[in-house]
C-alpha cells in the first residue's frame, strides 16, 4: 500500500491544517527545513521547496515502505509545506525574518534599557526612529519595523534596548 491509500487528498489537507495549528508551539528554522540560507532568493526558496515537496509527497512513496517511514514522510511533507507557506509569501517571510532577528538579539545578552518609541527621534529622510547609545553609536528602527519588533541592537556595540509603546 502507498500513502495515497491511507489518506485521500481532502483528508491530507485537513491533517496539514490540524498539524500546522499545533505544530507552531516549538520554534522551527523554516530555512533549514527547505535546506536554504536566510539570504536565499525567492526563486531559490521556491526551487528547493518544489524539489522537496515532490520527494516527500505521499503519492510518490513506494508501496513497500514500512508504516513508520510513511508517517515520517507525511510529517516531513507537512513541515516542508509549512515552511513554504511562511517563506513563500513576502509578508509572512518578512515577519518571520524579523522574529528570527529578535530571537537572535534576545540570545545575545540582557536588555540594557527600555525606550519608548515616542521618545525616539524621527528621521524624515529614511523614515526611521533613532536614539543614541551610551557608546556613541545609535539604535535605529524603521517605521514598519517599530510596529513589529521589541528589541533593537546598537549599530556599533553589543548593547540592546527594548522598544516600548505608550498605551
Amino acid at each position: 500500500m502507498n500513502c495515497h491509500q491511507y489518506f485521500y487528498s481532502a483528508d491530507l489537507n485537513i491533517l496539514v491544517q490540524w498539524m500546522m495549528a499545533f505544530d507552531q508551539i516549538p520554534k522551527k528554522d523554516w530555512y533549514s527545513i527547505l535546506g536554504a540560507s536566510p539570504s536565499a532568493s525567492m526563486s531559490d526558496l521556491k526551487q528547493k521547496y518544489q524539489k522537496l515537496i515532490l520527494m516527500y509527497h505521499p503519492d510518490k512513496q513506494s508501496a513497500d515502505v514500512p508504516a513508520g517511514t510513511v508517517e515520517e514522510c507525511i510529517r516531513k511533507f507537512i513541515e516542508i509545506d509549512q515552511a513554504w507557506k511562511i517563506l513563500g509569501n513576502e509578508e509572512t517571510k518578512k515577519e518571520y525574518d524579523l522574529q528570527r532577528h529578535e530571537d537572535n538579539l534576545r540570545n545575545m545578552g540582557p536588555v540594557d534599557a527600555q525606550v519608548y518609541l515616542e521618545e525616539m527621534s524621527w528621521n524624515e529622510d529614511d523614515h526611521s526612529f533613532s536614539v543614541s547609545c551610551r557608546c556613541g553609536g545609535e539604535y535605529s528602527v524603521s517605521k514598519e519595523e517599530a510596529e513589529e519588533v521589541t528589541l533593537i541592537s546598537c549599530d556599533t556595540c553589543s548593547l540592546i534596548i527594548e522598544l516600548l509603546h505608550y498605551s
